[in-house]
């Protein structure tokens, strides 16, 4: 009696010629086997390890399809920047937004290459990312990189060559937030590596480069968010303005909604896109900045009435355009129909906060400005997180701890008052007002 393919026990049976070999270790884990493409057009034997015939199997499948397509694996005997690259043609472009993939690759070209990047990835140690991570924190990143010395002497004054390049050292270091953001991205490279079992850990998670302090902003007060509300009207984005402070949506979720996403009937608006400019495709319209971002909002009464007024002008402004008009669906436009470039806006913004007579903030701050006041009026933290469309809780927390500092303050000074001194303890003394 002849056995066929189907008879054989799945352990025992031969894989086809280019397929590689699968098979159980003595520590019962599987391993799978076989040859790839790699750097240099040659050819190495990869091995992968799984729980089960199956993961092992379906690892070595995985590695053999990506080197049919041509993309080599790369080895850990090779350099931290031939991984770096590989990483980020291959692997990272597929998984981040074009804007964030464009910061990574800046990071890598100006510090990780430099610094470590002639590192073998296998002999990468803690004390390694630890050392490069002190000299970025303490060289001046100008003489160290020779960025001033390559700049035309003939150029405009402010890109004519300073610093090291006329013996005048400036000292500049780098944030501790551009430390941490530099160390996240030499973290997530390694962390495919270990998936990718080039690797046994990632080293650089033994490196703590501290906590940064939040990023500073200056929320506009209730009186000149007042002033504020009271300078955009009758300005063309009026309504645009005034939904930025009242629901602190992010300028990229402005310019992305689009009349389909709103309902004035219920005043209610879904937060599904934004808009952002890209190196390779321009204005485009992207998915929110995470999960938690695309949301459902309530819309003020007063927002409602505005963007009703902004519909009747975009009506009037598309029947005077025409033909020319551009229908791009958006609930905030050029005269001519288009997206608004988020650069305009900015643009746009201090002019009125300069005419108004406001100091300069960012656009962002009319986000932290919603939040603050809102925190102020005593609005429960839950709330506004939602509002803001926050991945988690913390993060309302941590970038608004200090206004929950100072309400914590005046609550207990309330309290304070409202109890009065003891019969035998001395009146409270004075506290500040502000605690920073």
């Amino acid at each position: 009696m002849t056995t066929t393919s189907r008879d054989t026990p799945a352990s025992r049976r031969t894989r086809a010629n280019g397929d590689g070999t699968v098979y159980q270790r003595k520590d019962r884990r599987w391993e799978a086997a076989g040859y790839v493409l790699a750097p240099g057009n040659t050819r190495k034997r990869v091995h992968v390890y799984g729980s089960s015939r199956t993961e092992a199997l379906a690892k070595l499948t995985e590695k053999i399809a990506a080197s049919n397509r041509g993309v080599p694996a790369v080895t850990a005997q090779g350099s931290l920047a031939t991984y770096l690259t590989y990483w980020l043609e291959n692997v990272a472009v597929h998984h981040l937004r074009e804007t964030t993939h464009t910061r990574y690759t800046a990071v890598a070209e100006q510090h990780l290459i430099p610094g470590l990047g002639r590192k073998k990835l296998a002999k990468l140690t803690a004390k390694d990312v630890r050392t490069w991570i002190n000299d970025l924190r303490t060289v001046c990143q100008c003489c160290s990189r020779g960025t001033d010395a390559r700049r035309d002497p003939n150029a405009q004054a402010s890109r004519r060559p300073r610093c090291c390049a006329i013996g005048q050292c400036c000292r500049k270091r780098l944030s501790p937030l551009t430390l941490a953001y530099i160390h996240s991205v030499l973290k997530s490279a390694l962390e495919h590596a270990v998936r990718e079992e080039e690797i046994p850990r990632n080293v650089a998670r033994n490196v703590r480069t501290g906590t940064p302090r939040p990023r500073r902003f200056n929320p506009l007060t209730t009186d000149e968010a007042r002033r504020f509300l009271a300078a955009v009207r009758g300005h063309r984005h009026a309504a645009l303005f005034e939904l930025a402070l009242r629901t602190g949506l992010r300028k990229g979720e402005l310019l992305g909604l689009r009349w389909e996403d709103l309902d004035l009937d219920t005043g209610t608006a879904a937060i599904r896109r934004t808009l952002q400019r890209t190196s390779a495709g321009g204005l485009t319209t992207l998915p929110t900045k995470t999960r938690a971002s695309e949301r459902r909002i309530a819309l003020p009464a007063r927002c409602v009435q505005s963007l009703k007024r902004h519909h009747e002008q975009q009506q009037r402004e598309s029947e005077a355009a025409g033909t020319t008009w551009q229908h791009s669906g958006h609930v905030f436009t050029t005269a001519q129909g288009g997206s608004i470039d988020p650069t305009n806006l900015t643009r746009a913004f201090t002019t009125l906060l300069r005419k108004a007579g406001l100091r300069r903030i960012r656009f962002h701050d009319l986000r932290h400005s919603t939040a603050t006041l809102l925190l102020e009026q005593g609005i429960d933290l839950v709330v506004i997180k939602e509002l803001l469309g926050h991945a988690h809780i913390g993060v309302t927390a941590g970038v608004y701890a200090h206004v929950r500092l100072r309400l914590q303050r005046h609550a207990i000074d309330t309290l304070g008052n409202a109890l009065g001194p003891g019969d035998d303890a001395p009146d409270d003394p004075p506290t500040a007002a502000i605690v920073r």
